[in-house]
């Protein structure tokens, strides 16, 4: 039988243990990450249909296809089915659930350990950058699944089986395919798009609208500054589509640059950009739209 001091210890042990849980649910960062994971759950799900169609129309670049938006988005409903608009979901949520989250409960950790309370526009392209930059390397094996189930030229049995297949092919390259192109577009997309948001934010305070509209003015700001990151940003989303798509082909972004502008042009680099700024700016939107009402209802600001 166990001594009254070994039971006590025992004893001492769980409730530290319990402690140490409750402070990490209680954590800032914590919370962030979740209400991040959320927001990122809910605006994947919504505005898978846009990516697909987007990398459809990026990979056509090598196809000689003229096939615009909507006709694409037809034939695979005709072709296929019309759930085949959500192929890629679950890498996508498998991916976007967990960067989004860890995306924001980084920038919850820069924010208050090195941020001010009125960030100049420098700061905050810096810390959007710098929180993009460890979540897009960390999340690049899966960034990579989910463009090849989109482009519906594989047919993979489920993501393990992608995986297994894209490394068994390619080795760990193929399944870190287009880093380069990808922190050009994700690092480049995430600070300019926090440096508008920050701004915008400033100039267009809920409280100048009325109680009750804070959701709208967030939902505002997020859209323009989607719009513009987005722009600016295209032509890496068109370079690691392909790279992603055809690794042994396309080894350095070089290669994907001359063979697109031999192709088509400067237009080349801006195929697929309707797509992809309805579905990364309503996705950011909606994402710092539902960041920020958990966090008010949560008191984390």
């Amino acid at each position: 039988m166990a001594t009254r001091e070994e039971s006590e210890g025992a004893h001492g042990a769980s409730e530290r243990s319990t402690t140490r849980a409750g402070r990490t649910f209680q954590s800032p960062v914590f919370k962030s990450f979740l209400a991040g994971a959320m927001s990122g759950s809910m605006s994947t799900v919504l505005l898978q249909p846009l990516d697909l169609v987007k990398t459809r129309l990026q990979s056509s670049v090598y196809i000689g296809s003229n096939t615009g938006m909507v006709n694409i988005a037809v034939n695979v409903v005709r072709q296929e089915r019309f759930l085949a608009l959500w192929n890629g979901l679950w890498p996508s949520l498998t991916r976007c659930a967990p960067g989004v989250g860890f995306y924001f409960g980084s920038l919850h950790y820069l924010k208050s350990n090195f941020g001010s309370s009125q960030p100049s526009s420098l700061e905050s392209l810096s810390m959007g950058m710098t929180a993009r930059c460890m979540t897009a390397f960390l999340i690049l094996p899966i960034t990579v699944i989910k463009t090849r189930f989109e482009s519906g030229a594989f047919q993979y049995r489920g993501m393990a089986n992608a995986l297994a297949l894209t490394y068994k092919a390619d080795g760990l390259r193929g399944l870190y395919s287009g880093l380069a192109p990808t922190l050009l577009r994700d690092v480049p997309f995430s600070g300019l798009y926090l440096m508008f948001y920050t701004k915008l934010k400033m100039y267009n305070q809920p409280s100048m609208f009325g109680p009750g509209l804070e959701p709208l003015v967030d939902f505002c700001n997020g859209v323009v500054g989607g719009i513009l990151a987005s722009f600016v940003t295209q032509p890496a989303d068109v370079v690691k589509t392909n790279m992603q798509l055809y690794p042994k082909k396309y080894r350095h972004i070089k290669q994907v640059v001359i063979y697109i502008y031999q192709k088509r042009g400067l237009y080349g680099f801006w195929r697929g950009i309707i797509p992809r700024t309805l579905r990364r700016t309503m996705m950011a939107a909606l994402a710092w739209t539902v960041f920020e009402e958990i966090t008010r209802r949560c008191s984390l600001k």
